[in-house]
């Protein structure tokens, strides 16, 4: 394809919509992801040395 300016590359031909909101679930999915599973790490390790202590 051939944009002939900003606004036609952004637009990708009235999927643009489609085409940003994909990438960008992608890449919020892809950031919290690693996020979470450090809490659900953390988490774990807490409670691993709680039971230990009892």
């Amino acid at each position: 394809m051939n944009w002939h300016s900003a606004a036609e590359f952004f637009g990708m031909g009235g999927y643009g919509l489609y085409v940003w909101g994909a990438y960008g679930a992608t890449t919020a999915l892809m950031t919290l992801e690693p996020w979470l599973a450090a809490r659900r790490r953390r988490r774990a390790l807490q409670a691993a040395v709680g039971e230990s202590q009892r």
